[in-house]
């Protein structure tokens, strides 16, 4: 499943709404698209779009198990990458992002994470980590890199169960990191009470009590905390 999103000045959805909707779909990719002008079928980089995931090789049956586990999630978004598109431009931003996403990659892997490709997010990145101390030292870290490239990231970190399918990973627990960040102000890092507890210490830092918040589509409130550490 391909799902498209056309960022432009009209923004007809949110980037976060087309997150949330493949992000609940098993095997759906996210590709963004920028456009000023109406419509998505306006040129051969749309056609380049579809061609690329038609002639993926990564079929799997049907039938394919789809191994469970336990993971700490850490979402983690570029702030107001619209206006800086606007403000910017498109190639300017574009390179700006690249070399951030780069950064983020790669310290990911130094943290002993994994990088959720499938999970094409345009200006944000999707890790997971066997340990909550392990997500916590590469959160703080993409803050450092973030500011460094002069931009900035919201930043969510939850714990839970997950389905681990084609490098890519499904679950309410995805739904609730992707919400978490979603509520981190600029260059904040905010985690649930479960990572909390997993880290309290273990990761270095300490966490400051941002009370419980209701999320969308969740039925409890969940307790966050904002994750601080000395510069």
């Amino acid at each position: 499943m391909l799902v498209l999103y056309r960022r432009s000045p009209e923004e007809y959805t949110s980037l976060a709404a087309a997150r949330e909707i493949a992000s609940s779909m098993p095997n759906a990719e996210l590709r963004v698209i920028d456009r000023k002008t109406p419509g998505v079928f306006d040129d051969d980089g749309d056609v380049d779009v579809f061609t690329e995931f038609l002639d993926r090789d990564e079929a799997v049956p049907e039938n394919a198990p789809r191994p469970s586990g336990t993971v700490i999630i850490l979402f983690a978004d570029i702030v107001d990458s619209t206006a800086l598109t606007e403000r910017m431009g498109d190639a300017a931003f574009r390179a700006k992002a690249r070399a951030l996403d780069d950064a983020l990659r790669s310290i990911i892997s130094d943290a002993g994470g994994t990088t959720i490709d499938a999970k094409t997010l345009g200006d944000g990145v999707l890790a997971t980590f066997p340990a909550a101390s392990q997500a916590i030292t590469a959160a703080v870290a993409f803050e450092r890199a973030a500011s460094a490239a002069q931009l900035q990231l919201h930043v969510g970190i939850h714990a839970g169960d997950v389905i681990h399918e084609q490098n890519n990973v499904f679950g309410g627990a995805v739904n609730i990191a992707a919400r978490i960040s979603a509520l981190a102000a600029p260059g904040q890092v905010l985690v649930s009470r479960t990572v909390r507890e997993l880290a309290r210490t273990s990761a270095g830092v300490t966490f400051a009590d941002r009370g419980e918040h209701a999320l969308k589509g969740i039925d409890d409130a969940v307790r966050l905390y904002e994750v601080r550490w000395r510069e």
